[in-house]
C-alpha cells in the first residue's frame, strides 16, 4: 500500500493565528481565557486548548465580568462586539484576516448603495458573522436555485461576497447564475476566495489523478474539510472524511494500491500522523510519500497586545 500526502494540507495561517492568540493569551493573562464558539472547527484542537485553560462558550452572557474573551477565527456580528464593549470585556479578536476582508467588502458595497448577496452555508458561524457585520439586510444563497428564488428586481444594483471556505467550482456556478439574473452586479474575483481553500482543493484534484481512495482528516462541521471530500467524489474517487485514525474503516482501503491523504485547514498534522498509524495497523508495509505542491509561507500578525 502506498500513502501519498497532499501538499498543502492541514493548518492554514488563519488557524495558526487563532490558536496562537488563545495560547499566548493564556500565557500572558493566565487561565481561564474564554473563547466564544469553537476557536476553529476541530475537536482535537478545542480539547487541547481546554486542557491548557481555555473555556469555550456559545454566548457572551456565559463569560464572567472582566474575563479575557477571544472571538473565534470565523468572525462575529457587530452585535457581539457591541455587547462585549458595553460589558467592558477585554477582547482579543482571532477573526481570520481573510474573513475580515469579506466583511470590509460587504460594508463597502452596501455603503455604495448596493443590495448585498452572500454566497454561503446557512448557520455556519462565518456566515452568521458576515451577515451581522454589514449593517444592512443580506440575502443568503447556497445554490443556483436560491439565486432564481431571490425576490430582488432584475435591475437592482447588487453585489455579492462569498464565504471563504466554499468550493471554488460551486461558487463559480452561483456567481454565473447571479450574473445571468442581474443587470447591474459587482463582486470580488473568484480568486479572492481564501488562498488556503484554493490550494487544498487544487492539491486534492491532483491527488485524485493517482489515488484509488481519498481520506480527508477533519471535523464533520468543518466546511472546508467537507468540500475536500466532495471534490474527491466529484472526481470519481471514493472519498471519506474522518476525525482521526479511530474512524478509519479498513474496508475502504483493503486491496487499494494508492491512498490519497489530506487534511482540512483546521486539522493539525498530529491527526494526519494518527491516520497513518491506523493505516499501518492494516498494512505494516506501507510506503508514505508527499506530493509536490504549493508551499505556503503566509503568516498573519497577532493582535498588538500579544506581540513580542
Amino acid at each position: 500500500m502506498r500513502v501519498v500526502l497532499a501538499q498543502p494540507r492541514g493548518f492554514c495561517a488563519g488557524v495558526v493565528r487563532a490558536i496562537d492568540i488563545v495560547e499566548r493569551a493564556l500565557e500572558k493573562y493566565g487561565e481561564p481565557v474564554y473563547v466564544r464558539h469553537e476557536i476553529v472547527h476541530n475537536r482535537h484542537v478545542v480539547e487541547t486548548l481546554k486542557n491548557k485553560g481555555a473555556r469555550f462558550v456559545e454566548e457572551l452572557d456565559e463569560v464572567p465580568d472582566g474575563s479575557v474573551t477571544v472571538f473565534s477565527a470565523h468572525g462575529v456580528a457587530q452585535s457581539v462586539i457591541k455587547e462585549a464593549s458595553s460589558r467592558g470585556l477585554p477582547v482579543l479578536d482571532a477573526t481570520c484576516p481573510l474573513v475580515s476582508k469579506v466583511h470590509s467588502q460587504g460594508k463597502r458595497y452596501v455603503g455604495n448603495g448596493r443590495t448585498l448577496i452572500l454566497i454561503g452555508h446557512a448557520g455556519h458561524p462565518e456566515v452568521e458573522g458576515t451577515m451581522g457585520q454589514v449593517g444592512a439586510p443580506v440575502h443568503l444563497v447556497q445554490s443556483e436555485e436560491d439565486v432564481d428564488a431571490l425576490r430582488i428586481p432584475r435591475e437592482t444594483p447588487v453585489a455579492y461576497v462569498t464565504q471563504t471556505t466554499l468550493s471554488i467550482d460551486d461558487t463559480r456556478n452561483i456567481i454565473a447564475a447571479l450574473k445571468r439574473r442581474f443587470t447591474d452586479i459587482i463582486g470580488p474575483d473568484i480568486t479572492d476566495i481564501c488562498y488556503a481553500t484554493q490550494n487544498r482543493q487544487t492539491a486534492v484534484r491532483e491527488l485524485c489523478r493517482i489515488a484509488d481512495v481519498i481520506i480527508v482528516v477533519g471535523a464533520k462541521n468543518s466546511s472546508n474539510s467537507n468540500r475536500l471530500r466532495e471534490i474527491g467524489i466529484e472526481e470519481g474517487v471514493p472519498s471519506y472524511l474522518i476525525a482521526d485514525g479511530s474512524e478509519l474503516d479498513p474496508a475502504w482501503v483493503t486491496g487499494k494500491k494508492t491512498i490519497g491523504l489530506t487534511a482540512g485547514a483546521s486539522a493539525p498534522e498530529a491527526l494526519v500522523e494518527n491516520v497513518i498509524a491506523a493505516l499501518r495497523d492494516i498494512d505494516s508495509d506501507i510506503e508514505v510519500s508527499q506530493m509536490d505542491g504549493k508551499k505556503e509561507h503566509i503568516e498573519f500578525r497577532l493582535p498588538a497586545e500579544l506581540r513580542g
